[in-house]
């Protein structure tokens, strides 16, 4: 009978040793109702009611091999969920995954401002996944894209 190497129940249980990795933080999804202009980091669950190419653009140099030599596409998308509507800026291969009727989970998504409006986006340290179908009805009313924002400067006195 061979004898068996200490079990390390304690690194698996959580109390884990000076090498192990700090576990993954949780998402916190948010609705859309609570974007705020210049905040980032956000994770939500949303549908997709309207998607339309903006530009669909061919690569300059077509003899240079890199991403700079892949098709630029560009899409407006109008998502929501139960609290509310943005449009979201879906780039190259999220233009695919963009479909009217999808449901995706958007990971850590910003908010950019254009002409005064806010518009979500996914840059390259975010995710752009397609689930199953919500349950939610979207709330159309509620666009957050068509409040304008203005920047004042504020002076101290």
């Amino acid at each position: 009978m061979a004898a068996k190497p200490p079990s390390s129940d304690a690194q698996q249980q959580g109390g884990g040793s000076v090498d192990s990795k700090p576990g993954l933080r949780k998402p916190v999804f948010v609705k859309v109702d609570s974007l705020k202009p210049g905040t980032s980091g956000h994770t939500l669950v949303v549908k997709v009611l309207e998607s339309t190419t903006v530009l669909s653009k061919k690569p300059r140099n077509p003899t240079f091999r890199g991403a700079q030599n892949q098709n630029t596409r560009i899409a407006e998308c109008l998502i929501g969920d139960e609290t509310g509507t943005i449009l979201f800026t879906a780039r190259n291969d999220q233009v695919e995954m963009m479909k009217p009727s999808n449901t995706v989970i958007l990971r850590n998504a910003k908010i950019d401002m254009f002409k005064g409006s806010m518009r979500l986006a996914v840059d390259k340290w975010g995710r752009v996944e397609v689930t199953e179908p919500a349950e939610f009805v979207v709330k159309e009313e509620n666009n957050l894209s068509l409040v304008e924002y203005e920047l004042v400067n504020v002076e101290e006195s």
